[in-house]
């Protein structure tokens, strides 16, 4: 019996594929486990769907600051001493990302239609994934580095009109209380460096309570706000694996046991900010990926080799998407060319990044450089 053959371009299948794309995608995204819908999400990764069914190409998020006023005591007059209202924004553009698969001559000869679209759907879910990856990284780190496994050269330097901005002073620290000029070959990450940037994310907005709008009234530094995972409060460090290795080389065998058993005690364990995780420290729950970034131009001579370990809270980056018309977030195109001999099947969608950033200063994240070099070289 004859396959049954959609032809090329058909409404049901790019719908379908659409759909598919749409769901696929997210599923293999690394940074799909640190992800939160809406504004009021305790996650690192926010996703706001505001142009998903609403025409534009910006979206602007407000920051309430907290009020700093001294309160009035006994009878003293209040009238023209009340606090104001203090807004900060931040906005992210969107725009229109697009790729595609040429399956050439001989495939649509050997292949069904159906089998061609299975393939396409894989391999374009897979890149889409990749891509949204990378974006995340640069974005969280303001810097694309020297990382040679990216799709993006090492002169990009962001999309759609939302720049890589790297960290303002008061949300980066380097290993051993260095500069990016001084830092060592021996100035990597240990569990020291970890608890100083506990230390900073606690300090930060001088304890002025608690809430996404705690700042201190003279800095006007948003506090890092920890992720909320049942009754507990966790913090998220994601290292280069060549940090992870230069942590666990100089942590104590039983001190290593023991982050990593603090997992089995946490609360809240089925929270995706567990998932791949090596471990807790300091209720700083430990990952790893090979997409931090990294540099070659630290220390006096510029020849250190560094990495970029990213320290989330909540909200730390914006995904924003819009609509490409079709109801769904990708879309799925189809066409022949060359008189019919080769089909060439597309995907695009509407999307956008940026690391939250209020009054010039990031909120939700902060960085530990340290030196990092393959321990095989």
């Amino acid at each position: 019996m004859p396959a049954t053959i959609i032809r090329a371009g058909d409404p049901k299948a790019v719908k379908k594929y659409s759909a598919f794309l749409a769901i696929d995608t997210p599923k293999k995204m690394y940074w799909s486990r640190f992800l939160g819908k809406g504004e009021k999400s305790s996650m690192p990764f926010q996703m706001l769907k505001d142009l998903e069914k609403d025409a534009g190409d910006v979206i602007t998020y407000d920051l309430t600051m907290q009020m700093t006023m001294q309160p009035v005591e006994g009878d003293e007059t209040l009238e023209g001493k009340e606090d104001s209202l203090r807004f900060y924004s931040d906005e992210v553009r969107i725009d229109q990302l697009a790729g595609g698969i040429n399956t050439g001559g001989r495939m649509t000869r050997k292949r069904t239609v159906h089998n061609l679209r299975k393939l396409a759907r894989r391999k374009q879910s897979d890149w889409w994934a990749r891509v949204f990856d990378e974006y995340a990284f640069m974005y969280a780190s303001g810097a694309r580095g020297i990382n040679a496994d990216f799709v993006f050269p090492t002169s990009y330097t962001g999309f759609a009109g939302n720049p890589l901005t790297a960290p303002d002073s008061e949300h980066i620290i380097y290993a051993n209380k260095k500069t990016k000029a001084t830092l060592a070959a021996t100035d990597t990450m240990t569990l020291t460096e970890i608890d100083r940037m506990v230390a900073r994310a606690e300090m930060m907005g001088g304890g002025a309570g608690g809430g996404a709008a705690g700042t201190d009234g003279n800095t006007q530094t948003p506090q890092i706000q920890p992720i909320k995972v049942g009754s507990e409060k966790h913090y998220v460090l994601v290292m280069n694996p060549w940090q992870a290795f230069d942590l666990r080389h100089s942590t104590a065998t039983g001190d290593w046991l023991d982050i990593q058993k603090a997992v089995s005690a946490a609360v809240g364990t089925k929270s995706p900010i567990f998932t791949g995780k090596l471990g807790i420290h300091n209720d700083v729950v430990l990952h790893k990926h090979r997409n931090v970034i990294r540099f070659n131009d630290y220390g006096s001579g510029e020849n250190v080799e560094a990495a970029r370990a990213l320290f989330l809270g909540e909200q730390a980056i914006v995904m924003a998407f819009g609509s490409p018309g079709t109801g769904l977030r990708f879309q799925w195109h189809e066409e022949t060319e060359d008189r019919g001999r080769k089909l060439v099947i597309t995907s695009s969608t509407i999307v956008g990044w940026k690391k939250a950033t209020f009054n010039g200063k990031d909120y939700g994240i902060a960085v530990i450089d340290t030196a990092a070099k393959d321990p095989n070289a």
